[in-house]
């Protein structure tokens, strides 16, 4: 039994962790059963939460529900790849169904989801793994999508035929009547210890596109890019109403990071974000060293779950666990996005003509930096 007064400090943490949605904690919802029995079965975790917007007199409420799935491989490395992909596919396809069956409209798998996050590697047998955007795991989600009439965002490693076969990290949308839609390339490549993605494939070239679906307008910003401000930014201008971070992060590098960036990125642009981590230490059969004077090592870390939403209003769910598997839902009323957009005037206060002219000065090889020096340290200097 909790006792009042430690009640009320438990709520008011909460409230400073997890914020408050229209004033309030946020709700849970009540999934279907087939989705609890699910979980059960194949051992992932089940939440589900709703973000509520206010009541409004000429629009009518867009309540859309939103699902994300982190997950695990299912085999080890040494596997030969075709059993690997095919072991993730069973595993990926057991929260497709609880999600189908607890009504998600939107969901969002983890970066590279079909594949061990293999290129801290560096080794280009990995590079098997990728198919074209139309391939293998896309026409698996595409069944999937026309199943449930659900959107489905699916990250993969691209191999492009059309353009001499180079690689790409790609997030291919599917509509819910099992089209494709469209495809965002990652637009930052880490060059930071172990991600070493570079070796493998370079900066997207698709810009920042806004996926206007049935249920919403959607974006992708793909991993590294959440460490980017303008990047989320430029998701916002283009009109994205929620944004997914697909991702593979480990914990000694970007915990700390995890829970602020892309809540930061809601509140800053008054859309909701998805934010995906993959879970789990992935072993490879060869010891690889990352330039950092550490020694050789066969692993990349813990990647650590903990997926996530965040809401414009600052409240955001409580995270999927850091050692399992997870399916997170979310119901959210996007009608909250405008009304944060009234509420804090983000964009009328912006002031982006300074911005694009400082922007457009500091690309030129002549920018000299806005810096005005104290008299006195040129007079001790002299």
């Amino acid at each position: 039994m909790i006792i009042p007064t430690a009640y009320a400090n438990l709520q008011e943490v909460s409230r400073i962790l997890l914020g408050l949605n229209c004033g309030k904690p946020l709700e849970r919802i009540l999934l279907p059963e087939v989705a609890s029995s699910l979980s059960t079965k194949y051992d992932f975790d089940l939440q589900a939460f709703y973000f509520c917007a206010d009541e409004e007199s000429l629009r009518q409420p867009r309540v859309v529900r939103v699902g994300l799935i982190q997950n695990s491989i299912a085999l080890p490395t040494t596997t030969p790849i075709n059993e690997q992909k095919k072991a993730i596919m069973h595993k990926v396809k057991s929260m497709i169904d609880a999600a189908g069956a607890s009504g998600v409209n939107i969901i969002c798998l983890q970066e590279a989801w079909m594949m061990p996050f293999a290129f801290c590697t560096r080794e280009k047998r990995w590079c098997e793994f990728s198919e074209p955007i139309d391939g293998e795991c896309t026409q698996f989600l595409q069944d999937l999508a026309r199943k449930y009439s659900m959107v489905i965002v699916n990250p993969i490693l691209e191999r492009d035929v059309k353009h001499g076969e180079v690689l790409w990290n790609t997030a291919v949308i599917i509509g819910n009547n099992g089209n494709i839609i469209g495809i965002h390339r990652k637009n930052h490549i880490p060059r930071v210890g172990d991600f070493n993605e570079s070796t493998y494939y370079m900066e997207g070239n698709t810009g920042h596109p806004v996926f206007e679906t049935c249920y919403g307008k959607i974006a992708v910003n793909i991993c590294y890019g959440r460490h980017h401000p303008l990047n989320w930014l430029a998701f916002g201008l283009n009109g994205a109403e929620i944004v997914f971070n697909p991702s593979a992060t480990v914990g000694e590098l970007s915990e700390p990071m995890w829970p602020i960036e892309a809540r930061n990125a809601a509140i800053a642009n008054s859309y909701f974000v998805g934010s995906i981590n993959r879970v789990g230490t992935e072993a490879f059969p060869n010891p690889f060293t990352s330039g950092d004077g550490k020694p050789q090592h066969s692993d990349f870390g813990h990647f650590y779950g903990s997926s996530y939403f965040s809401s414009p209003d600052a409240s955001c769910t409580p995270s999927l666990s850091r050692y399992r598997d997870g399916l997170l839902v979310s119901d959210m009323d996007l009608n909250l996005c405008r009304q944060l957009k009234d509420k804090w005037g983000f964009r009328m206060t912006a002031r982006y003509e300074l911005y694009a002219d400082l922007l457009s000065r500091y690309l030129k090889p002549d920018f000299i930096p806005q810096v005005i020096e104290d008299p006195y340290l040129q007079k001790q200097r002299q």
